[in-house]
């Protein structure tokens, strides 16, 4: 089976957010399973070709409705995995980040779906390798599904090519573009599912109705993309897809490899789900003395790894932490980026508690490494998660995540039920409320001094907790043989 990933993003290239760790991970895991998969991704300037040994596979011309561009394609083997680089000016090879305005990440990325097809048929006429299946990803590649049928590369090769588009985060949608592909040259979308609401000029719209399947990042969030509170305006697609079994929820991995306490080389003591109480400890002390806190191995110490954005519940937490650290007897550092008055909100609470609080507004990912490892409990209280990364993580590490009942969240932490503490992974609640994070950090805390057995407990089961890509992997080749009877029209 030979299948074509496309991405905008992919570690260790260019990352962005989960997406990247999704795409930088998953390929390998499907090629131990025997799978063909390659990955095509913008040829951002920003990626070293040096460091990773790319070096030019082909150019050529491609004529497109605004002129001819010279396209570069550059490629690597990482991880056993070959990697396709796209560079065509002023579209993708100026570049010093992955995303930059809304109204010109449109046109680029209309562009490199245009241009992935174009590729597509030269590693065919020059290679002989044509995918069997194209897995869009996410808005930026929406549009390949559509173009497979209707685009200006719509030939009988493609026919028996499936298409299946993974829907990383609902919320953004690259929508209102109707002038934007219009400009570029795409034909017109008459699928009567785009005929209202403006769908027809949004890209994840276009890819929901013009895939064979859809995916998502985990089971819960398939189920709650279905109606408007998380699928806004394209619940009711999301809700025909499901009913027509054409829905998958697939729960991400991750490389358990890089992700490992036992191996990590960032780590001042190294450990396992057996020795980790003494060696955890040792990490401990490590990140108070990095951020410049009392090193005291009796105080609980809560920690955030975030992208700083709205949906990450960063205004259900603020007040709550600022409550807690009046009362309490606890330590507290961040570690993110993003909107400025966040930023600005966990400076101040960092100032105003300075001797029990720190915050690093900086994107750092040796430090991560150490919060996972040296923090007691991980806050991630999100409104929404497709899947999330961040609470795996801690789980791998010993941190014990503090979560709201949504998405993958919901889907990954056990719940600790105090009558019974031989179960459960974490600590979860419900409530969109700053109240419910207070109330669950102060039942987290009051489990820590007073039933640390029962703690240490919960973290071997987090440690024990299989977030590998084994078995989402196989759960992918399913899906993609599905895709592939589905288009041949032929019943599994």
């Amino acid at each position: 089976m030979k299948v074509l990933l496309a991405s905008a993003e992919a570690v260790p290239f260019a990352k962005v957010g989960g997406l990247a760790d999704v795409i930088g991970s998953l390929p390998a895991a499907l090629r131990k399973h025997g799978i063909d998969v390659r990955v095509i991704l913008p040829g951002y300037a920003f990626i070293p070709h040096q460091k990773y040994n790319i070096s030019r596979l082909f150019t050529f011309d491609f004529t497109h409705r605004n002129g001819t561009t010279k396209v570069d394609v550059f490629t690597c083997i990482h991880d056993g995995v070959p990697y396709y680089f796209v560079q065509g000016w002023p579209y993708f090879g100026m570049d010093s980040s992955v995303y930059t305005t809304w109204d010109w990440d449109i046109p680029r990325f209309i562009f490199f779906n245009q241009v992935i097809m174009a590729v597509a048929w030269q590693l065919y006429e020059r290679l002989g390798w044509l995918p069997d299946i194209i897995n869009a990803n996410d808005w930026h590649t929406a549009l390949l599904p559509f173009l497979i049928q209707n685009g200006r590369y719509a030939f009988d090769e493609w026919r028996q090519t499936a298409t299946i588009l993974t829907i990383h985060n609902i919320a953004y949608q690259g929508d209102h573009v109707g002038g934007f592909l219009w400009n570029a040259g795409i034909p017109g979308r008459h699928h009567p599912a785009l005929e209202h609401d403006g769908l027809s000029d949004n890209l994840l719209a276009i890819g929901t109705v013009y895939s064979d399947l859809i995916s998502t990042v985990s089971p819960r969030y398939a189920t709650e993309i279905q109606h408007s509170y998380a699928g806004f305006n394209l619940a009711p697609l999301m809700k025909l897809r499901a009913e027509q079994k054409e829905l998958y929820g697939i729960l991400n991995g991750i490389d358990t490899e890089r992700w490992n306490p036992e191996t990590d080389p960032f780590l001042v003591a190294n450990y396992n789900q057996h020795n980790f109480v003494e060696q955890r400890q040792i990490n401990k002390r490590h990140l108070q003395a990095y951020a410049r806190l009392p090193i005291r191995d009796d105080v609980p110490l809560v920690g955030m790894v975030s992208r700083l954005a709205w949906q990450k519940g960063l205004d259900l937490a603020i007040p709550a932490l600022r409550r807690l650290l009046v009362d309490t007897d606890v330590q507290f550092v961040v570690l993110g980026t993003g909107d400025s008055q966040i930023e600005h909100d966990l400076w101040r609470l960092a100032e105003d508690f300075n001797w029990k609080a720190t915050a690093f507004l900086e994107f750092d990912a040796a430090l991560s490494q150490h919060i996972y490892a040296g923090g007691d409990l991980f806050l991630m209280p999100s409104h929404f998660e497709p899947c999330g990364i961040g609470q795996m993580l801690a789980m791998r590490y010993g941190m014990l995540p503090i979560v709201r009942e949504t998405g993958g969240l919901a889907d990954t932490v056990i719940n600790y039920d105090n009558r019974d503490a031989d179960m459960g992974t974490g600590f979860v609640f419900q409530w969109e409320e700053s109240q419910a994070v207070l109330g669950t950090l102060r039942w987290a805390i009051q489990t820590y001094h007073q039933r640390p057995d029962a703690w240490r407990r919960l973290q071997r089961r987090a440690m024990e907790q299989d977030f590998s890509w084994s078995n989402s992997a196989q759960q992918y080749i399913a899906m993609y043989r599905r895709a592939i009877s589905k288009k041949k029209g032929v019943s599994l």
